[in-house]
């Protein structure tokens, strides 16, 4: 069985000053303060949420 894809996603920006469903999406993924990380599951929920946020964030594979 093969390994599921993770994603490293880290906070590069402030969520203060931006609408509530950005904020939603930032601590649905685990993020609470600029620059901390958290390794997430390569799945289409995730890649949603990243592609919303994708202006505060900073995306590796891992």
């Amino acid at each position: 069985m093969a390994a599921a894809k993770k994603l490293k996603v880290t906070l590069v920006k402030s969520t203060f000053g931006h609408i509530a469903a950005h904020r939603a999406c930032v601590t649905g993924l685990g993020l609470r303060k600029i620059r901390q990380s958290v390794v997430v599951a390569d799945t289409p929920e995730n890649r949603g949420m990243i592609s919303r946020v994708s202006f505060l964030l900073r995306v590796e594979e891992a």
